[in-house]
C-alpha cells in the first residue's frame, strides 16, 4: 500500500478520535505533496521567448534606473494631495497578510473540520479545496519570501534616503528597512496574487491584473519605490507563482495540461457542493 492510500485509508476510519484522524489528515495532504511528479507540456512559445523576455526584462530594469527612475520619483513629488492620500490608501492592499492570513488559518483549521464521519464527497472537497488553498498560500507566499530576503541583501536605498533623488545609492548587506527597495515587495505581492488567482479562475484576470498593476503604481507615487523596483518586484512575483504552478501541474493537484496546449486548472467544487458541505458541518 503506497503513502497516499495508507493516509486515505486512515483518514476515513470511521470510530477514530479526533486528534488521531486530524493527524491522519494532515498526514494524507502531506503523502498529496509527495506525489510522482508527471511530464508538463510547456508552451512552445513560453520556451522559446521567456529567456529574451527576462533578460529584457533585466536590460529595462537598469534603463529606468539610469533615465527613468529619479524623474519619475521627483515628479510624484508633484501630484495632487488628493491623489496621493488615494494611493496611500490603496497600496495597503498589497501586503501579502491580505492573503496570506486568510488563507493560513483556512489550511490549520480544515484537518479539524474533515472528519470522518462526513460522507466521503464531503471529504473529497475539503481535499480539493485544500490543494487550491495550498497552492495560492505557496504561490504568493514564497516570491514574497524571497523578495524580502533579496531586497535586504542588494540593500538599494528607498528615493530621497540620501536627501536627492539617487537612483544608484546602495547599502548591501545592512538588513535596513531605508536600503530595502529593489525589488518592490508590494509589487510581487501584487503580481504573485494576479497570476495565482488567475491561474485558479481565468475570468478573473482583467480585474487581478488591474489590481496588480494599481499597487504597482501606488509604490511610485508615494515615492516608497522607484520604478525599476516596481517592474522587477512584478517579474519575481508572476515568474515565482507560474513555477508554483508548474510545480503542481506536475503532480496533477489542481492544474494539468490543457487540451489547447499549456497549463489549465482541473475543474473544482462547485458552489453548490461548498454550501452542501457547509450545511453537513453545522447541522444539529
Amino acid at each position: 500500500m503506497s503513502t497516499t492510500t495508507h493516509a486515505k485509508a486512515a483518514a476515513t476510519e470511521p470510530n477514530a478520535p479526533w486528534p488521531q484522524w486530524v493527524r491522519n489528515n494532515v498526514a494524507a495532504w502531506l503523502a498529496f505533496l509527495r506525489r510522482p511528479t508527471r511530464a508538463i507540456p510547456a508552451a512552445s512559445w513560453w520556451t522559446a521567448v521567456h529567456p529574451g523576455i527576462t533578460a529584457g526584462v533585466a536590460v529595462v530594469t537598469v534603463g529606468f534606473m539610469v533615465a527613468l527612475d529619479a524623474q519619475a520619483v521627483t515628479a510624484a513629488r508633484q501630484l495632487p494631495l488628493r491623489l496621493i492620500e488615494f494611493f496611500d490608501w490603496l497600496t495597503d492592499f498589497g501586503k501579502s497578510s491580505w492573503f496570506l492570513w486568510p488563507v493560513g488559518l483556512l489550511l490549520i483549521v480544515f484537518p479539524f473540520l474533515a472528519a470522518p464521519s462526513l460522507p466521503r464527497l464531503s471529504r473529497l472537497t475539503f481535499a480539493a479545496i485544500s490543494v487550491r488553498l495550498t497552492f495560492l498560500f505557496l504561490a504568493i507566499g514564497l516570491p514574497s519570501l524571497f523578495a524580502s530576503i533579496v531586497k535586504r541583501l542588494i540593500g538599494r536605498s528607498r528615493p530621497f534616503v540620501g536627501g536627492e533623488a539617487d537612483p544608484f545609492l546602495f547599502a548591501p548587506f545592512g538588513w535596513r528597512v531605508e536600503f530595502a527597495s529593489l525589488p518592490s515587495g508590494h509589487a510581487t505581492t501584487a503580481f504573485a496574487v494576479a497570476v495565482a488567482v488567475g491561474a485558479l479562475w481565468p475570468r478573473t484576470r482583467v480585474l487581478m491584473w488591474t489590481y496588480a498593476l494599481a499597487i504597482a503604481v501606488s509604490r511610485v507615487v508615494l515615492t516608497a519605490h522607484h520604478p525599476s523596483d516596481v517592474l522587477a518586484g512584478a517579474l519575481v512575483g508572476a515568474f515565482g507563482a507560474l513555477l508554483v504552478r508548474n510545480w503542481f501541474a506536475a503532480r496533477r493537484l489542481g492544474f494539468a495540461p490543457a487540451p489547447a496546449g499549456g497549463i489549465g486548472p482541473l475543474p473544482g467544487p462547485s458552489l453548490r457542493r461548498i454550501k452542501t458541505v457547509a450545511r453537513q458541518l453545522f447541522a444539529p
